[in-house]
């Protein structure tokens, strides 16, 4: 009897292990490719269908123009290639302009007070001195839970004068309140009731992922409520703050459902006051689908846009604090020396 031992295939344990010439290397057992194309299949049909293809089309429509013979008496439609032409047609008006830069100042004045807001009641919600917690959060989660045009509907009652009993108690001690003379407040307003306590929930998720040990420690160390919560709470939930303002700056683009519900009783608010409103017009009161797809393109593209600009500024924040904590390596060659 020999002092080695074969193995399956001929050859040596050792041979076999550390993959001799002469002997090939046993193949890689592949991972299962069916299961993970069975799981995502009906996500990929789905985003395929309701995703993919409307923007598609969107782009196709943006490209052709309907044109009618016949002096617009009864004459044939015809699409006819325009190519960027819807795109400078929606770029060169100034009612679309205008409806970027409403958008604009609505963003600079909600995105601050709601993502303030909530922060602000999450980490009341989450302190030691805080009192009857699921019943504050339950009540200020239910206005999100109340559809965006009732809420709309019931904020127009209670801004107009003679209806509104806020309005005529306002107005009886002679302040005189004009809420439809300066619209951009009242839909601040409307977003901050409907969003404050939703975005709340998941600030005050996130804190209670915070390890209890850490806030125990900077108690230890001697810090108060609101030291803790700006230098230990707040950095420690900064990806939740950065994803909230991320998904506040898409939607706050995608405004419509407020303006829409304000323009019949606010003066200030036109049929082109945003964006989405601009398109909405286009399609539906001026049947011009080339120039509404345009406009929906260019508004997407903004979106884009916006968003890489919001992670490419986060992650390079991320990466200078990260550089700055990780010392060099001559310093940590001459705190080595010392």
């Amino acid at each position: 009897m020999s002092g080695a031992t074969s193995v399956p295939g001929g050859g040596t344990p050792a041979a076999a292990r550390g993959g001799s010439a002469g002997t090939p290397a046993p193949r890689r057992r592949r991972a299962p490719f069916g299961a993970p194309v069975v799981l995502l299949a009906p996500f990929l049909l789905l985003f395929t269908a309701c995703t993919l293809i409307p923007i598609g089309y969107a782009v196709y429509l943006s490209l052709f123009s309907e044109r009618r013979s016949g002096l617009g008496f009864g004459g044939a439609t015809t699409q006819v290639f325009t190519g960027f032409g819807n795109y400078a047609r929606a770029l060169g008006d100034a009612a679309f302009r205008d409806g970027f830069w409403n958008t604009a100042q609505y963003c600079l004045l909600y995105i601050p007070l709601m993502l303030g807001l909530s922060l602000a009641v999450a980490l009341l919600l989450d302190s030691a001195l805080a009192r009857a917690k699921r019943f504050f959060q339950l009540a200020l989660f239910l206005p999100h839970a109340v559809p965006g045009i009732i809420a709309a509907l019931v904020w127009t009652y209670l801004y107009t004068p003679g209806i509104s009993p806020v309005i005529d108690a306002l107005n009886s001690t002679g302040a005189q309140v004009d809420v439809f003379g300066h619209p951009l407040p009242a839909i601040v307003n409307i977003a901050v009731w409907e969003w404050t306590g939703y975005n709340m929930v998941i600030f005050y998720a996130a804190l209670q992922a915070i390890p209890r040990e850490v806030l125990e420690a900077a108690v230890v160390d001697g810090a108060g409520p609101l030291r803790t919560a700006f230098s230990v709470k707040i950095p420690l939930i900064r990806a939740s703050v950065v994803m909230v303002g991320l998904f506040t700056v898409i939607g706050s683009l995608q405004l419509f459902t407020e303006p829409v519900i304000l323009h019949d009783v606010a003066p200030g608010v036109v049929s082109t006051w945003t964006p989405n409103m601009y398109a909405y017009s286009a399609a539906f009161e001026r049947n011009d689908y080339g120039l509404a797809a345009a406009s929906s393109v260019i508004l997407a593209l903004v979106a884009a846009a916006l968003s890489f600009v919001v992670t490419r500024f986060t992650r390079g924040r991320d990466e200078k604090r990260a550089g700055k904590r990780t010392p060099k390596p001559t310093e940590h060659r001459t705190e080595t020396a010392r």
